[in-house]
Formats: structure tokens, C-alpha cells, sequence
């Protein structure tokens, strides 16, 4: 019996390899085939992982990174808010927010509810956590009966009623990406700037968004370490996204201490709800209202004050609604920690430094985060910390509790923070610049 051979490929992935490998520019037309071509196994994994490295190295132009990023775009479906409305008829401008990653980072959990309580839509397609890297999904998960997978239908129904969602990704949205992060994620090539832009920018254009505002780490907690290296990280993905059409500006902010008070998940998000009843650290309510006025300016709303909206409880009404809205009960108890254990201050004098990638590391290995995808985590499990950089602090007070179900973690987590906690002679404080720069 005769078979039918498979059609030939219009170009040939050597080829492609070695023109970034010879640093020379990808034409668009290998750029769209070679994405394309991946996504349906046609280019193989050792191939592809060939190319990021090449890309890694070499480099791409802006004219490469945009049309990479319209290819991953292509790669599946597109949603359309354009003709969203709220239950009142009145059409309902949209405004998202990504961060890049980091320790105690709950700052969507608040933000989301409090943009939608001046008419704005916030469609939150989040991730989960890998590495010491916390996930929202993770964190709202320990809410009883919350779920994060949602039909396109019922999160237009969800953006209509409440005005806000935050719920996983569908698969249909840019697919190569997901493919591609697996592969980078497995060969040493996560850090290349093209890459990040375009992974970040092809889910989030293909989301449908109509304005974006971007929250950069830097710092040992972000994957940025250098302010340089995230500046280039936010211009390009401004640059990306102001050329789709979506109005973007960024934000570089400050990730070498954890953000507020925990690093984990039902803890952050017990933190999360104390911010959106008016109190919570003053990091984490600087970060929320900062990022909502950007929200908000960019969706054309100007003269909202979101400070005042925590204050009186519009903003945990939206809150409450949405997490119902997605079978979660909002008054509901969080889960507890089985066991836990207590760090020390080592001397007296002024905290200094608590290093934000060993406490997200501690939390992990603590059972709050994953080493693979398929991991489970802990809902109770993290860090919660007693003091903040610019404390006085006295010997043998506690600077941190580790909390997790399974006791025979907690040597480990320790290791982790080994050279966390910096204690000076009393003397100035440190400040914390927590907005670097803003970038449009």
C-alpha cells in the first residue's frame, strides 16, 4: 500500500538557525514559518532549542521581536472586548497588568477589584507559580470553592456583571507560546530579552486588552537582577505592545525586599483582603493604588482616587463579587499551616537587607511554590515576616515564621536563607524606593 508523503516545507530550519547563528536578521518570512511550523512538530525541539540560543546570544532588532511576536499571536485566537458593556449598556474600556515575577507579589488580588470599581474592565489572565516565583492562580486557589478555568463566555459574562476576572489562560491563546516557554525553560534560555517580550506581549495583545500596564521587577527576587537589563526588558515591551495598538506604559519597581508582610499563598492572599479593607503594609498599598491610577489613566479615566476606594469598601465589594462569581466563598476560613517554625533577629541594630530571592526560595522549598508544572503546592505554606528593612530590630526577635505541613522541610528552607537577614549598627535607615522609574 502506498503512502502519501508529507508536503514538503516551504524552508528549512538549518537554514534559519544558522542566519541568527551568523548574527544577520531573520526575515519575516522565516520568522513566521519557523513559528508556525514548531507549534505543528514540524521543526523539532532540538532545532528550536538551537535557534533561542542563537537568539540569546545575537540578539534581535525591534522589527524581528515585533514580527516573532505577531507570529506567536497568529499561532491561535484572538479575543475581542470591543464591544463589551456593563449591566448599565454603557460600553466598558478594558485595562490589564503583568508583572514579570516576584516575592509577595499579591498586588493583582487587590488591583483587579479596584480598577473595575470606576467602570473599567480588568481581564486577568494569570499563571502559576514556578520556582520562587508565586502564582495568583496558586493564591486564590486556596480559597474555598475558587476556580480558575473559565470559558470565554463566561468571562466576558464575569467582565459584564462584575467588572473584573482573573482566572487561567485557555489554550487557544497563543499556543507557540506555550510550547516555546517549555522549551526555553529547559535549555538555558529564559533570559533572552526577545523572548520574555514576545511571551509576555503575544498572551497579552492576543488577550484583547485595550491598554496595559506592565510592573518590571528588578532586583535579587525579580529574573531581572540589573536596572539596566529590566529598563531594556520594559522599553522593548512597550515598543511591542504601542505598535499592536495597546496603549502600554511600564513601571520598574523595586524587588530586592519581598513585597509586604508574606510569601506564600493563603497567606498572601489574608494580606491581599486586609489591603482591600483599608489597611495591609504600606508597600503593597503604594504598589496597588500606583498601578491602578496607571490602569485607569490609560482606559481614559483621569480624577479617580483608588486610595479612597480602599478606604471605604468599594473595593472589597467588587472583590467579594468576583470571587463568588467563580465559586469561591470570600468569608470562608483560609487554610492554616500544620507547623511552624521561627527565625531570629542574629543581633541588635538596624535590618538592612532581607534578601527577597532567599525568603521566595525558603517559601518554596516550604511547599508554597513548584519545581515542575505539575507539582502541587501547599495552601498554607510560606514565609511570614515580623519586620521590613528600616527596622530596629533587637537579638533574638522574630524576624520571620516559616509555616508548612511537612516538618521535614524545614532544614532546607532554612539553608535557603542563610545571608537573608543583613543587621546593622543603629544608625540611618535604609530607604526603599519602591517605583524605579515609569516607562511610555
Amino acid at each position: 500500500m502506498s503512502q502519501t508523503a508529507p508536503a514538503a516545507e516551504p524552508l528549512d530550519a538549518v537554514d534559519v538557525i544558522r542566519t541568527k547563528r551568523d548574527r544577520r536578521d531573520l526575515s519575516d518570512a522565516q520568522i513566521d514559518w519557523v513559528v508556525d511550523a514548531y507549534t505543528r512538530g514540524a521543526v523539532a525541539d532540538e532545532q528550536m532549542s538551537a535557534l533561542a540560543m542563537a537568539i540569546l546570544l545575537n540578539g534581535m532588532t525591534h522589527r524581528e521581536t515585533a514580527r516573532w511576536t505577531a507570529a506567536m499571536i497568529a499561532s491561535g485566537e484572538r479575543l475581542d472586548f470591543s464591544g463589551l458593556r456593563g449591566p448599565d449598556g454603557r460600553p466598558r474600556a478594558t485595562a490589564d497588568k503583568h508583572s514579570t515575577g516576584g516575592v509577595g507579589d499579591k498586588i493583582t488580588l487587590p488591583l483587579a477589584p479596584l480598577v473595575a470599581v470606576f467602570g473599567v474592565a480588568v481581564p486577568q489572565l494569570s499563571g502559576r507559580g514556578l520556582g520562587h516565583t508565586g502564582g495568583t492562580l496558586d493564591k486564590l486557589e486556596s480559597i474555598p470553592g475558587w476556580r480558575a478555568g473559565l470559558t470565554n463566555e463566561q468571562m466576558m459574562g464575569q467582565l459584564r456583571d462584575v467588572g473584573a476576572v482573573i482566572c487561567a489562560a485557555g489554550s487557544g491563546l497563543a499556543p507557540a507560546d506555550k510550547k516555546l516557554y517549555a522549551l526555553r525553560d529547559v535549555t538555558g534560555t529564559v533570559e533572552a530579552i526577545p523572548l520574555i517580550a514576545s511571551s509576555i506581549m503575544s498572551k497579552k495583545i492576543a488577550e484583547g486588552t485595550g491598554s496595559l500596564v506592565l510592573d518590571v521587577k528588578v532586583g535579587s527576587g525579580a529574573f531581572m537582577k540589573d536596572e539596566a537589563t529590566a529598563r531594556t526588558l520594559a522599553e522593548t515591551m512597550v515598543a511591542l505592545g504601542t505598535d499592536a495598538g495597546v496603549t502600554t506604559v511600564a513601571l520598574l519597581t523595586n524587588m530586592a525586599t519581598p513585597l509586604g508582610l508574606t510569601a506564600g499563598n493563603a497567606i498572601e492572599v489574608e494580606e491581599s483582603v486586609e489591603v482591600l479593607a483599608g489597611g495591609g503594609p504600606e508597600d503593597v498599598v503604594e504598589l496597588t493604588v500606583r498601578l491602578a491610577e496607571e490602569m485607569l489613566a490609560c482606559a481614559g479615566v483621569h480624577g479617580a482616587d483608588p486610595a479612597q476606594a480602599l478606604r471605604d469598601g468599594r473595593a472589597m465589594d467588587v472583590w467579594r463579587r468576583m470571587i463568588e462569581a467563580q465559586g469561591g466563598d470570600p468569608h470562608a476560613a483560609l487554610p492554616v499551616a500544620k507547623e511552624w517554625e521561627t527565625v531570629y533577629a542574629p543581633a541588635d541594630g538596624v535590618l538592612v537587607e532581607l534578601d527577597a530571592l532567599k525568603v521566595g526560595t525558603a517559601a518554596w522549598r516550604l511547599g508554597a511554590g513548584r519545581a515542575r508544572k505539575e507539582d502541587p503546592v501547599q495552601a498554607g505554606a510560606g514565609v511570614r515576616l515580623h519586620a521590613k528593612p528600616g527596622a530596629l530590630v533587637r537579638a533574638g526577635e522574630p524576624i520571620m515564621t516559616l509555616l508548612t505541613d511537612t516538618p521535614e522541610r524545614f532544614d532546607r528552607a532554612k539553608e535557603a536563607l542563610e545571608g537573608a537577614v543583613v543587621v546593622a549598627p543603629a544608625g540611618s535607615r535604609p530607604a526603599q524606593q519602591l517605583v524605579i522609574d515609569r516607562i511610555a
